[in-house]
Protein backbone atom coordinates (compact mmCIF):
# COMPACT_ATOMS: atom_id res chain seq x y z
CA UNK A 1 0.00 0.00 0.00
CA UNK A 2 1.43 3.39 -0.99
CA UNK A 3 2.09 5.74 1.93
CA UNK A 4 0.28 9.07 2.05
CA UNK A 5 2.71 11.88 1.25
CA UNK A 6 2.86 14.93 3.51
CA UNK A 7 4.56 18.19 2.56
CA UNK A 8 5.47 19.66 5.95
CA UNK A 9 6.56 23.31 5.97
CA UNK A 10 8.11 24.42 9.26
CA UNK A 11 11.09 26.68 10.07
CA UNK A 12 11.54 25.64 13.73
CA UNK A 13 14.13 22.83 13.47
CA UNK A 14 13.47 21.14 16.82
CA UNK A 15 9.70 21.06 16.39
CA UNK A 16 10.09 20.06 12.76
CA UNK A 17 12.29 17.08 13.59
CA UNK A 18 9.88 15.81 16.27
CA UNK A 19 6.79 16.15 14.09
CA UNK A 20 8.48 14.68 11.01
CA UNK A 21 9.71 11.63 12.92
CA UNK A 22 6.31 11.14 14.56
CA UNK A 23 4.54 11.23 11.19
CA UNK A 24 7.04 8.82 9.64
CA UNK A 25 6.56 6.41 12.56
CA UNK A 26 2.84 6.34 11.62
CA UNK A 27 3.67 5.31 8.07
CA UNK A 28 3.54 8.69 6.30
CA UNK A 29 6.10 9.74 3.72
CA UNK A 30 7.20 13.24 4.75
CA UNK A 31 9.07 15.95 2.89
CA UNK A 32 9.99 18.88 5.10
CA UNK A 33 10.81 22.39 3.91
CA UNK A 34 11.93 25.26 6.16
CA UNK A 35 11.95 28.11 3.64
CA UNK A 36 8.84 29.52 2.02
CA UNK A 37 10.71 30.17 -1.21
CA UNK A 38 11.20 26.43 -1.80
CA UNK A 39 7.65 25.26 -1.17
CA UNK A 40 5.99 25.63 -4.58
CA UNK A 41 8.73 23.69 -6.34
CA UNK A 42 8.51 21.00 -3.64
CA UNK A 43 4.73 20.85 -4.03
CA UNK A 44 5.04 20.24 -7.76
CA UNK A 45 7.73 17.57 -7.56
CA UNK A 46 6.55 15.73 -4.41
CA UNK A 47 2.80 15.78 -5.25
CA UNK A 48 1.66 15.52 -1.62
CA UNK A 49 -1.68 14.17 -0.45
CA UNK A 50 -1.81 16.90 2.22
CA UNK A 51 0.14 20.06 3.11
CA UNK A 52 1.00 21.06 6.69
CA UNK A 53 1.78 24.74 6.38
CA UNK A 54 3.30 27.00 9.02
CA UNK A 55 2.15 30.61 8.73
CA UNK A 56 5.34 32.40 9.80
CA UNK A 57 8.12 31.45 7.38
CA UNK A 58 11.23 33.09 5.95
CA UNK A 59 11.00 34.65 2.47
CA UNK A 60 7.34 33.75 1.85
CA UNK A 61 4.60 33.40 4.47
CA UNK A 62 2.07 30.58 4.70
CA UNK A 63 -0.88 32.68 3.55
CA UNK A 64 0.91 33.62 0.33
CA UNK A 65 1.91 30.00 -0.21
CA UNK A 66 -1.65 28.77 0.31
CA UNK A 67 -2.87 31.18 -2.35
CA UNK A 68 -0.18 30.00 -4.78
CA UNK A 69 -0.93 26.33 -4.08
CA UNK A 70 -4.64 26.89 -4.68
CA UNK A 71 -3.84 28.51 -8.02
CA UNK A 72 -2.19 25.22 -9.01
CA UNK A 73 -4.40 22.73 -7.18
CA UNK A 74 -7.88 23.11 -5.69
CA UNK A 75 -8.15 19.72 -4.01
CA UNK A 76 -5.08 18.91 -1.89
CA UNK A 77 -5.97 19.65 1.77
CA UNK A 78 -4.03 22.40 3.54
CA UNK A 79 -3.73 22.38 7.34
CA UNK A 80 -2.27 25.56 8.84
CA UNK A 81 0.11 25.42 11.79
CA UNK A 82 -0.07 28.78 13.50
CA UNK A 83 1.04 30.67 16.58
CA UNK A 84 -1.41 33.40 15.62
CA UNK A 85 -4.51 33.56 17.78
CA UNK A 86 -6.50 36.40 16.22
CA UNK A 87 -9.75 35.35 14.58
CA UNK A 88 -9.02 37.50 11.51
CA UNK A 89 -5.83 35.58 10.79
CA UNK A 90 -7.53 32.20 11.04
CA UNK A 91 -10.43 33.33 8.86
CA UNK A 92 -7.91 34.57 6.31
CA UNK A 93 -6.38 31.11 6.18
CA UNK A 94 -9.76 29.50 5.52
CA UNK A 95 -10.62 32.10 2.89
CA UNK A 96 -7.40 31.28 1.04
CA UNK A 97 -8.38 27.62 0.78
CA UNK A 98 -7.19 26.05 4.03
CA UNK A 99 -9.28 23.16 5.38
CA UNK A 100 -8.14 23.18 9.02
CA UNK A 101 -5.73 24.77 11.46
CA UNK A 102 -4.00 23.87 14.70
CA UNK A 103 -2.46 26.34 17.14
CA UNK A 104 1.06 26.05 18.48
CA UNK A 105 1.99 24.50 20.82
CA UNK A 106 0.02 21.44 19.75
CA UNK A 107 -0.17 17.76 20.58
CA UNK A 108 1.35 15.56 17.88
CA UNK A 109 -1.47 13.08 18.45
CA UNK A 110 -4.06 15.80 17.76
CA UNK A 111 -2.18 16.82 14.61
CA UNK A 112 -2.15 13.22 13.35
CA UNK A 113 -5.88 12.87 14.08
CA UNK A 114 -6.60 16.02 12.07
CA UNK A 115 -4.40 14.80 9.20
CA UNK A 116 -6.17 11.44 9.11
CA UNK A 117 -9.60 13.11 9.18
CA UNK A 118 -8.77 15.37 6.24
CA UNK A 119 -7.32 12.50 4.23
CA UNK A 120 -10.40 10.36 4.92
CA UNK A 121 -12.78 13.14 3.93
CA UNK A 122 -10.87 13.77 0.71
CA UNK A 123 -10.75 10.07 -0.24
CA UNK A 124 -14.48 9.61 0.44
CA UNK A 125 -15.28 12.59 -1.73
CA UNK A 126 -13.18 11.21 -4.60
CA UNK A 127 -14.69 7.73 -4.33
CA UNK A 128 -18.31 8.87 -4.32
CA UNK A 129 -18.30 11.33 -7.19
CA UNK A 130 -18.33 11.14 -10.96
CA UNK A 131 -16.10 13.98 -12.28
CA UNK A 132 -18.34 14.45 -15.30
CA UNK A 133 -21.57 14.70 -13.30
CA UNK A 134 -22.85 18.22 -12.81
CA UNK A 135 -25.69 19.72 -10.79
CA UNK A 136 -27.86 22.33 -12.51
CA UNK A 137 -28.41 25.41 -10.32
CA UNK A 138 -30.51 27.86 -12.32
CA UNK A 139 -28.45 28.84 -15.35
CA UNK A 140 -25.27 27.66 -13.61
CA UNK A 141 -23.76 24.19 -13.59
CA UNK A 142 -21.86 22.93 -10.58
CA UNK A 143 -19.30 20.09 -10.73
CA UNK A 144 -18.55 18.97 -7.13
CA UNK A 145 -15.74 16.59 -8.07
CA UNK A 146 -13.94 19.29 -10.05
CA UNK A 147 -14.64 22.07 -7.49
CA UNK A 148 -16.04 24.07 -10.40
CA UNK A 149 -19.01 26.39 -10.86
CA UNK A 150 -19.81 27.34 -14.46
CA UNK A 151 -22.24 29.73 -16.11
CA UNK A 152 -22.73 30.68 -19.78
CA UNK A 153 -19.90 33.22 -19.91
CA UNK A 154 -17.63 32.28 -17.03
CA UNK A 155 -16.49 29.85 -14.37
CA UNK A 156 -15.05 29.78 -10.86
CA UNK A 157 -13.03 27.20 -8.97
CA UNK A 158 -13.99 26.68 -5.34
CA UNK A 159 -11.93 26.05 -2.24
CA UNK A 160 -12.42 22.79 -0.35
CA UNK A 161 -14.87 24.19 2.21
CA UNK A 162 -16.70 26.31 -0.37
CA UNK A 163 -17.19 23.14 -2.38
CA UNK A 164 -18.43 21.12 0.61
CA UNK A 165 -20.89 23.86 1.55
CA UNK A 166 -22.30 24.30 -1.96
CA UNK A 167 -22.61 20.52 -2.29
CA UNK A 168 -24.73 20.34 0.87
CA UNK A 169 -26.95 23.20 -0.30
CA UNK A 170 -27.43 21.94 -3.85
CA UNK A 171 -27.92 18.18 -3.53
CA UNK A 172 -30.87 18.06 -3.38
CA UNK A 173 -31.54 21.60 -4.55
CA UNK A 174 -34.09 23.74 -2.67
CA UNK A 175 -33.92 21.60 0.49
CA UNK A 176 -33.48 23.46 3.80
CA UNK A 177 -30.12 22.49 5.32
CA UNK A 178 -29.78 22.98 9.05
CA UNK A 179 -26.99 25.25 10.19
CA UNK A 180 -25.86 22.79 12.86
CA UNK A 181 -25.64 19.98 10.29
CA UNK A 182 -23.38 22.13 8.11
CA UNK A 183 -21.10 22.99 11.03
CA UNK A 184 -20.81 19.40 12.21
CA UNK A 185 -20.15 17.96 8.75
CA UNK A 186 -17.71 20.55 7.44
CA UNK A 187 -16.06 21.95 10.58
CA UNK A 188 -16.55 19.11 13.04
CA UNK A 189 -18.24 21.17 15.76
CA UNK A 190 -20.72 24.03 16.15
CA UNK A 191 -18.58 26.39 18.22
CA UNK A 192 -19.08 30.16 18.07
CA UNK A 193 -15.87 30.61 16.08
CA UNK A 194 -16.88 28.04 13.44
CA UNK A 195 -20.35 29.59 13.31
CA UNK A 196 -18.78 32.94 12.40
CA UNK A 197 -16.65 31.18 9.83
CA UNK A 198 -19.77 29.66 8.25
CA UNK A 199 -21.26 33.17 7.93
CA UNK A 200 -18.19 34.18 5.91
CA UNK A 201 -18.57 31.21 3.58
CA UNK A 202 -22.31 31.82 3.04
CA UNK A 203 -21.47 35.41 2.05
CA UNK A 204 -18.84 34.13 -0.41
CA UNK A 205 -21.26 31.65 -2.02
CA UNK A 206 -23.91 34.33 -2.38
CA UNK A 207 -21.38 36.39 -4.28
CA UNK A 208 -20.45 33.41 -6.48
CA UNK A 209 -24.09 32.87 -7.47
CA UNK A 210 -24.56 36.50 -8.58
CA UNK A 211 -24.07 35.73 -12.31
CA UNK A 212 -27.60 34.30 -12.15
CA UNK A 213 -29.76 37.03 -10.54
CA UNK A 214 -32.64 34.57 -10.05
CA UNK A 215 -30.58 32.52 -7.57
CA UNK A 216 -30.32 33.31 -3.88
CA UNK A 217 -29.31 31.61 -0.67
CA UNK A 218 -32.08 32.26 1.81
CA UNK A 219 -31.43 32.31 5.56
CA UNK A 220 -34.13 30.48 7.50
CA UNK A 221 -33.77 32.20 10.87
CA UNK A 222 -32.95 29.81 13.66
CA UNK A 223 -32.82 26.87 11.27
CA UNK A 224 -30.39 27.10 8.37
CA UNK A 225 -30.18 27.86 4.65
CA UNK A 226 -31.88 27.08 1.36
CA UNK A 227 -31.03 27.81 -2.28
CA UNK A 228 -34.04 29.33 -4.05
CA UNK A 229 -34.67 29.99 -7.73
CA UNK A 230 -36.92 33.02 -8.10
CA UNK A 231 -39.55 32.88 -10.82
CA UNK A 232 -38.76 35.20 -13.73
Amino acid sequence: MTANRILYVEDEPNLGRIVKESLEMRGFEVRMEDDGAAVIQAFGSFEPHIVLLDVMLPNKDGFTLASEIRALDTKTPILFLTAKTQTEDILKGFALGGQDYIKKPFSVEELIARVNNLLLLTSQQSANQDPAKGIQIGSMEYFPMKYELKWPDGQRYLSFRENELLKMLSDPLHEIIQRKDILMKIWGDDSYFNSRNLDVYITKLRDYLKPDPSLRIMTIKGVGYQILLDAS
